[in-house]
């Protein structure tokens, strides 16, 4: 079973249910896939693979939590709370994120490997590093945790 398939039978699973965040959060990663299907010819010639959507899936969990941030300075605590019932909802479909120790480590491999010598080469480890932690790491994570080990070289 695809994902898209998976996410498909969840959201029928929820309207039978009356799931309404469930099945509006759902209906919002949906939409963004067949948004990305419209978007070009190419994406109509590629299809919605697994690794498109998840790419969809993480920018609705983006957007959630910079929502969840920004209601929160607002005092809304009652709008932040359903951004993090989405969020949940999201993030069961996203595979499960390296902690701090682990992206720390594959940075330090990455740096020997690329023979980096200070925080000018920032670029090209962000280069190397990205595509083995995609959707398992947040960008802004990875790029701190390699700044400073740049810093202390």
């Amino acid at each position: 079973m695809t994902l898209y398939e998976r996410i498909q039978a969840e959201l029928k699973q929820a309207m039978k249910d009356k799931d309404s965040v469930k099945m509006n959060t759902l209906r919002a990663v949906v939409a963004a896939a067949k948004n990305y299907l419209v978007s070009s010819e190419k994406a109509r010639e590629k299809g919605i693979t697994d690794e498109v959507l998840l790419d969809l899936i993480m920018k609705e969990a983006k957007k959630r939590e910079e929502s969840i941030e920004a209601y929160r300075k607002a005092k809304r605590d009652d709008l932040a709370a359903q951004e993090e019932a989405e969020l949940k909802i999201l993030k069961a479909f996203l595979p499960e994120m390296m902690n701090e120790e682990e992206i720390r480590e594959l940075a330090l491999k990455t740096i020997d490997s690329v023979g980096a010598k200070g925080p000018s080469d920032l670029g090209k480890i962000m280069r190397e590093i990205m595509p083995k932690v995609k959707g398992r790491a947040n960008g802004k994570t990875v790029n701190r945790i390699v700044r400073e080990l740049l810093e202390s070289k």
